[in-house]
């Protein structure tokens, strides 16, 4: 991890007090050592928890438990990170709303710096075709596939949205922000790589299955590990050439929807001068007609709770 953090600081430059974020899972054998990642560098640490309920975590297929979670935490902490979140599911096959507020109570217990809260996405990326040689995710295997049929029987679109309420009920009186869809933080712990992606600010990919974007075009390498180091160490001989992946050029017309959609995930939301312009306009409109934006103070326009719940129905209208 040294190496890398280094290299990158050689080839892309790092700048002092940069946040250096690592994902790991919570349990014993798989979180690591966060003093060592704390010496290389490591200044956030995002841990994927994803329930501390021990049937639900079963349910999932996790290998860790709640008391690991705990642990982590608490070994992240000590090491020295600076900035620590947790990744929670809801709308998880079996899962209640009474199960759900104990998670989520549980979490902020532990207190973490920042909460990452995802409805459970069943969906099937062989049928959306990205799983291809030049996709950027691997094919699902016959169980995960039949798991996911039984699991998406279980899901409650309703429920889910009661979930999400009590969420942002609980985490806004705890003084946490919600400062996108998905992303609640303690003051100063926004995610910033998060936020570059939000306010469509460029960035690099490096490894299979990851994406980039200059401002103009977005390309992706393809997930399999076998393509990626074939290009870059070739046979003998042989010059070294970029992985296998695809791009898109965002036409004028597609980035300014996009930078919409992107800016209304945000608490900031957007200027109500910039959705001026049809057919964004008509489509923004019936949005505060049904109250799932709202117009602020000075002047921009951004999701309620309900619009947040039903941000896609209001996305799909605007692409």
């Amino acid at each position: 991890m040294g190496g890398l953090i280094g290299l990158v600081a050689e080839r892309f430059g790092l700048e002092a007090g940069a946040e250096v974020t690592l994902e790991a899972n919570p349990g014993p054998g798989e979180r690591g050592d966060a003093a060592a990642w704390h010496g290389e560098g490591v200044s956030r640490m995002s841990f994927g928890a994803q329930s501390l309920n021990s049937s639900e975590l079963r349910r999932l297929g996790r290998r860790h438990r709640p008391a690991d979670v705990a642990d982590a935490v608490a070994d992240a902490r000590g090491a020295g990170i600076a900035s620590i979140n947790l990744d929670l599911l809801y709308d998880i096959p079996g899962q209640s709303l009474d199960s759900w507020r104990t998670t989520l109570d549980a979490a902020i217990d532990l207190e973490p710096d920042h909460l990452s809260l995802y409805a459970l996405t069943l969906d099937d990326p062989d049928a959306e075709g990205i799983t291809g040689p030049l996709g950027d995710h691997l094919p699902t295997s016959r169980g995960a596939r039949q798991w996911r049929g039984r699991a998406v029987a279980e899901q409650d679109q309703d429920r889910a949205a009661g979930m999400y309420e009590v969420a942002a009920d609980r985490l806004d009186a705890g003084g946490w922000r919600g400062y996108e869809i998905s992303s609640w933080a303690r003051p100063g712990h926004e995610s910033r790589h998060n936020l570059v992606y939000w306010e469509r600010r460029p960035y690099e990919a490096v490894g299979p299955g990851a994406h980039a974007f200059d401002g103009q075009s977005r390309r992706w390498n393809a997930a399999r590990l076998d393509g990626y180091i074939a290009a870059l160490t070739p046979a003998s001989g042989v010059p070294p050439g970029l992985p296998p992946g695809g791009a898109e050029v965002i036409e004028p017309e597609a980035a300014a929807s996009e930078a919409i959609i992107l800016g209304l995930r945000t608490d900031r939301g957007v200027p109500l001068d910039a959705s001026r312009r049809p057919p964004l306009d008509r489509e923004l409109d019936w949005a505060l007609a049904v109250e799932l934006v709202a117009l602020t103070n000075d002047d921009r326009i951004v999701l309620t709770t309900r619009g947040r719940i039903l941000s896609n129905e209001l996305f799909a209208r605007l692409v």
